[in-house]
This record gives structure tokens, C-alpha cells and sequence, in this order.
């Protein structure tokens, strides 16, 4: 089917380890994550070099040595801590595909804007809400350079000896567990498709041969 052929291929996500990089900004926007100079491609790759860019560059195109994602460790985290309000302003996509291009496959705060949240899970981000305190508790492992680890399946975050819970709907853990985006989704009822397409052909010939025209 024609479905198949524009299924993109995610990967399947259920732990994660990583040291988190830590941005302690409110309100990041989608133009802060991607600007919108960076929105003429339609491609998911090679948008990774310009997320953050107007932070992390200066007026010369050099990396600016202060910011967390130019810093080793955390130019190679897979998990960023954020401040709330994460991903607000426009829909653009561009924003998780330059996230996920960088490396960056779980992001965490305590709050974020509808639009970006669900972007995520259709890109294999993981967006994980949690509270205030515990972002806190968390960017202590980010000054300290420790790992923190993201289990999918026990919808848990693990650091140090603690660990502590996440919600999760299940629908959208489903997406992320099997890598399926909303052409995966629909493939996975094909038979019922075909079946309904079949019928249709026997019940209703003239809208197949309206198709045709």
C-alpha cells in the first residue's frame, strides 16, 4: 500500500540511560528549539547541528562555549531536563526532529505545550511530565555528571537509589514501545482496511469506478 511506502522508521523505545543535560529556561519555544530559517527542509535529518541555534552559536557561526549542549558531556546526552512550558509557540515538527537528529530521544519538565508534547511521540521522543521538585532532584545528577535511567515499560525514572513514577497514556507508550508513528498505527489494522475496501467494492461498485475517473 501507498501507506507503507511514507512509514517512517522509528525506533523502538524502552530504557534509556544517559547523564542529562540540564536547561533551566521557561518557555522554550519551537523557534528557540529550530528557527524558522531551518524550516525549508522536509527532510527528519540534519537538523540536529542547529537546534538551539540562536543559543548556541554567536553572531559568527562559533559555538558559544557556555551553553550546556556545547559542553562535554552533555553535547552527547540523550535526555534533556527543561524548564516548564516546553515547546509553546508554533506546531512546526521541525522541533522534535531536530531534538531526536541531536540525540536527544527523552525530554523532561514539568509542563509542555499540547502540540509539541504529541509531536513527540509520533517522532520517538519520549516527553516525560513530572514535578517541580524532582526536575530539581534531577538536575543535581545533571551537575554531577551521573547517569539517569528512563524504563518505558515501568514508566520509571531511576537515579541514584531512587526511582519514581511517571504517567503515561497508553496509547501513546504503545507508539513509542513499538516504534509505530500514525502510519504504523494504521498499518497494523491493514486486514481490517483491506476487508472494509473489499466490501465496499461489492456493495457500492460505483464508488470504485468513481475512483477510477
Amino acid at each position: 500500500m501507498m501507506l507503507e511506502s511514507i512509514k517512517i522508521d522509528m525506533q523502538k523505545f524502552n530504557k534509556l540511560k544517559s547523564i542529562p543535560a540540564y536547561l533551566p529556561i521557561v518557555n522554550i519555544d519551537t523557534d528557540m528549539i529550530i528557527p524558522k530559517q531551518f524550516l525549508k527542509t522536509i527532510k527528519r535529518t540534519g537538523l540536529g547541528k542547529n537546534l538551539f541555534f540562536e543559543m548556541r552559536y554567536d553572531d559568527k557561526g562559533k559555538e558559544i562555549d557556555e551553553f550546556t549542549l556545547n559542553k562535554k558531556p552533555f553535547n552527547n546526552s540523550k535526555i534533556l531536563i527543561a524548564g516548564k512550558n516546553f515547546g509553546c509557540g508554533s506546531s512546526r515538527e521541525h522541533a522534535p526532529w531536530a531534538l531526536l537528529d541531536f540525540g536527544i530521544t527523552c525530554v523532561i519538565s514539568s509542563s509542555y505545550a499540547d502540540i509539541f508534547y504529541n509531536n513527540c511521540f509520533n517522532n520517538g521522543i519520549l516527553p516525560i511530565k513530572i514535578q517541580d521538585n524532582i526536575v530539581q532532584q534531577l538536575f543535581e545528577y545533571s551537575k554531577r555528571k551521573e547517569e539517569i535511567e528512563i524504563n518505558l515499560e515501568n514508566q520509571e525514572i531511576l537515579y541514584g537509589n531512587k526511582k519514581i513514577k511517571f504517567n503515561l497514556d497508553p496509547a501513546k507508550k504503545k507508539r513509542l514501545l513499538e516504534g509505530l508513528d500514525d502510519i504504523g498505527m494504521s498499518l497494523e489494522k491493514i486486514s481490517s482496511i483491506d476487508n472494509y475496501e473489499d466490501m465496499i467494492k461489492k456493495t457500492k461498485p460505483w464508488i470504485s469506478r468513481n475512483d477510477k475517473s
